[in-house]
């Protein structure tokens, strides 16, 4: 099965960068990034249960997420290429490249070979102990609960109150809240749970060991993400003025930090 998705400027040389939103996003909204990188061909990608991926569930979580990337880089005939995720496609690209390290490490069939690196923004790399996993599965189903039985903006005007989206300004938190109401209720919460941070590996280690470059980018007022690149040193690059979700906040200083990156990878 092939997820929904869209290509930009496939006759570049330069290696592919396949874009992966977060919750509640989809492809669309990297845009603005993908033609500031247009030196690059650009496959962006609607996951599952979002955009015109809505229909599609992610069934065993990122192992089935993973499988599902590849027979979507197969059907687009892209054998080279970036990941760059936001969030939860973030934690996706971490997951995904983490694999290939070890599949490849222990000798067995991996179809993530031509993967080049990862750049991610704003995902976690995961919870160490399973008392927290335990704790987050629930807030999660306590979620997903509310996305099946309540309006799309009564959720979501309580879902943009978390601490993590405190950098949002009254007007960006309500652009946000009407973009994302679009979203079905039923297919996020789907996905919310078979992507939990509780069913996440811990990838800290295997993230340490990463053989393909890897770069962490966080926006300057993400006061919990850039603990988190602190704690477990991260390599990582600090978007000035802009919260977690750094590439809508401030796109120039994103799509700069993305260029530069690659420039050091040919």
């Amino acid at each position: 099965m092939k997820l929904a998705c869209q290509i930009f400027n496939p006759d570049r040389q330069a290696t592919w960068l396949v874009w992966l939103h977060g919750l509640l996003g989809c492809g669309n909204e990297w845009l603005p990034i993908v033609s500031a990188c247009n030196q690059h061909a650009s496959l962006v990608i609607d996951l599952p249960g979002h955009g015109d991926s809505a229909d599609i569930t992610a069934v065993g979580g990122f192992a089935g997420m993973s499988k599902l990337l590849n027979e979507t880089l197969l059907a687009c005939q892209i054998h080279d290429y970036w990941l760059i995720g936001y969030s939860l496609g973030g934690r996706f690209a971490m997951y995904y490249a983490t694999q290939n390290y070890a599949t490849q490490n222990h000798a067995t069939h991996s179809h993530q070979k031509g993967l080049r690196g990862i750049l991610v923004e704003g995902g976690n790399p995961g919870l160490f102990s399973q008392q927290e996993r335990d704790a987050r599965l629930l807030h999660d189903r306590h979620w997903a609960q509310r996305f099946r039985k309540e309006s799309m903006l009564a959720v979501l005007a309580d879902w943009y109150q978390q601490p993590v989206f405190a950098d949002l300004s009254p007007e960006q938190r309500s652009h946000f809240i009407h973009l994302r109401s679009r979203n079905r209720g039923c297919s996020i919460a789907d996905m919310l749970e078979n992507t939990s941070l509780g069913h996440q590996p811990w990838l800290v280690p295997a993230l340490q060991k990463l053989t393909v470059p890897f770069a962490y980018l966080c926006g300057e007022h993400d006061q919990k993400f850039k603990e988190i690149v602190k704690q477990y040193a991260l390599p990582s690059k600090i978007i000035p003025q802009a919260g977690h979700n750094t590439h809508s906040s401030n796109p120039a200083d994103f799509s700069a930090a993305v260029n530069h990156f690659l420039s050091l990878f040919g």
